[in-house]
């Protein structure tokens, strides 16, 4: 005798519930691989890309939490910041008012050239995320310059903004040399100092997975530096003859820089729409 399996039998429905569930099983395992991925995906990024956030259209971030070394700088670039500030005392009349006023272009000048140094280290720090021995030295040095130099260049600043405005300056002509040479040297080592920074990073370029145009990137920063020190370096020498000259020369930088970045620019853009980045 013939008997038919039902349509609705117990074993029909047990081969069908566990086909769902070994379906479910697939899904299932197949977001958990999508989440590990995901994962390790932002364990590669630091926070600035894993919020969708590109602080450099070609140059991928690697440093990831914010490091002890990282933290220290910003406290010692804070403290400078506010050495600049204490220095001003608190007028007691209208007098000593405006005369603190006539302080404020001198004070936002330093103020731009430390944010301008502390921009660099971030930008170093967040690229590369070096925390070796030679760089924690290199850095401590960049630190240590950054403090004694407040003053000077305080100073500097101030003098030049009362010799722009026709105020009576009492400061002899070796003086003048002697300051100017003390902001030169000062300049140069800084940057002379991130110079040395992007050498090692590039030196590392393998190690620290580089590709080429974060390398060119690289390159392209050493040179940057090297502009700043050569400026530097030119103006201490013109400091011995003609101080004022030394002071001007300064303003090479910008011209320099803008012809600088624009051939490297396009450099970097040709190469990265080559290698398919974007």
């Amino acid at each position: 005798m013939n008997h038919r399996r039902d349509h609705h039998s117990p074993s029909n429905v047990s081969d069908r519930s566990g086909g769902d569930g070994q379906k479910q099983g697939d899904l299932s395992s197949h977001s958990a691989v999508e989440s590990v991925a995901a994962d390790e995906a932002a364990r590669d990024f630091p926070g600035e890309h894993r919020r969708g956030l590109l602080p450099e259209l070609y140059f991928r971030w690697r440093a990831g939490e914010i490091s002890r070394l990282e933290a220290f700088c910003d406290v010692v670039f804070g403290f400078a910041l506010t050495l600049l500030v204490v220095s001003l005392e608190v007028p007691r009349n209208y007098g000593e008012l405006i005369a603190a006023m006539r302080g404020f272009v001198p004070f936002a000048a330093c103020f731009a050239q430390l944010v301008m140094i502390w921009r660099a280290h971030y930008q170093f720090s967040r690229r590369y995320g070096l925390e070796d021995p030679y760089t924690m030295i290199l850095n401590l040095v960049l630190l240590f310059l950054v403090l004694f130099y407040v003053y000077p260049l305080k100073f500097v600043f101030t003098m030049l903004f009362d010799e722009v405005t026709g105020r009576q300056v009492a400061i002899s002509f070796h003086e003048v040399s002697v300051l100017m040479r003390i902001y030169a040297a000062g300049f140069a080592a800084v940057f002379a100092l991130f110079g040395l920074m992007y050498v090692h990073a590039y030196r590392l370029r393998d190690a620290l997975g580089l590709n080429p145009v974060e390398s060119l990137q690289t390159r392209f920063a050493i040179q940057e530096n090297v502009i700043m020190t050569a400026v530097g370096v030119i103006s201490f020498a013109l400091a011995f003859k003609s101080p004022g000259l030394a002071g001007w020369w300064f303003f090479v930088l910008g011209p320099a820089l803008a012809v600088h970045g624009s051939i490297y620019g396009k450099r970097v853009r040709l190469l990265a729409a080559k290698m398919g980045i974007s």
